[in-house]
């Protein structure tokens, strides 16, 4: 998480707004308008429910304060500006005090449709929405400080529980949910996929494993940055974070280290998880 990032980040003024550049304006235009469309019938109701409530800017990047009067009326969170990547503690911190770090720069059109850094398409976009719903909001809250009280070795083993909830997290689909049946039953809850077009198409195909979320199994499964992934973890709704809070984590995550993981379903190379 903390390697020098090659991407330019802005500063906040002293009422916490940046000043983008026209052209990082039309950026965050185009990224909307390509991604906006494809959400009904995909994403999980809570997420649709939480861009409503948002209701942030479709031709203008928004700006964090903004997004701070909502999230801190409906589950008292707030967005934390950051550079880019930060490190374990950083991010451990932020979240165990309620706090969701935002990069504060945004991808160029070279990077439109992939780069490694999550920038503030990804981060307002893809996640902020669901932070308005308390179970997803308590789960993050409670992953933050077990990841600020845990080692080293024990946070590379909660990094795979993140990733395959909040990033790439997938539940089943509710009955009132459109081409539910097209989608496999599936919907996405997971900001990774909720802001990157093809992976809002492919993971809900028939191309990528998918299996029930088994906590143990979520922390022995390997993954990759830089690829579609090959596997997905399932819960039943967005209430069943709830349940995996409650969930021994810290324990499983002891046991995870003493069986150690399973063969990736992938080539080894740029390995992160």
């Amino acid at each position: 998480m903390s390697n020098p990032s090659q991407y330019t980040s802005h500063q906040v003024d002293a009422n916490g707004y940046i000043n983008y550049s026209e052209q990082e304006h039309q950026i965050w235009q185009q990224l909307y308008a390509r991604q906006i469309n494809n959400l009904p019938g995909k994403a999980c109701q809570q997420y649709l429910d939480g861009i409503g409530s948002l209701n942030m800017s479709v031709d203008r990047i928004p700006q964090l304060p903004d997004i701070d009067k909502v999230l801190k009326a409906t589950t008292g969170w707030e967005t934390a500006a950051v550079p880019a990547l930060i490190s374990f503690a950083k991010f451990f911190e932020l979240l165990a005090n309620k706090r969701f770090p935002v990069a504060t720069f945004i991808r160029t059109k070279e990077e439109f449709d992939y780069l490694q850094e999550p920038d503030i398409f990804h981060e307002i976009f893809g996640h902020c929405p669901l932070l308005t719903n308390p179970a997803f909001a308590n789960f993050s809250h409670l992953y933050g400080k077990l990841g600020l009280a845990a080692s080293k070795e024990q946070r590379v083993f909660l990094a795979r529980l993140y990733w395959f909830t909040v990033e790439f997290g997938l539940m089943q689909a509710s009955n009132n949910t459109t081409n539910s049946t097209e989608n496999n039953g599936f919907n996405i809850y997971g900001g990774g996929i909720m802001s990157s077009p093809g992976e809002t198409q492919y993971a809900l195909s028939n191309r990528p494993i998918h299996k029930p979320f088994n906590l143990q199994e979520v922390l022995r499964t390997p993954y990759r940055i830089d690829i579609m992934q090959p596997i997905y973890y399932v819960i039943e709704n967005i209430d069943y974070l709830d349940e995996i809070a409650k969930m021994d984590i810290m324990g499983e995550v002891t046991k995870a280290q003493s069986l150690g993981l399973f063969k990736p379903l992938f080539d080894s190379p740029k390995q992160a998880g």
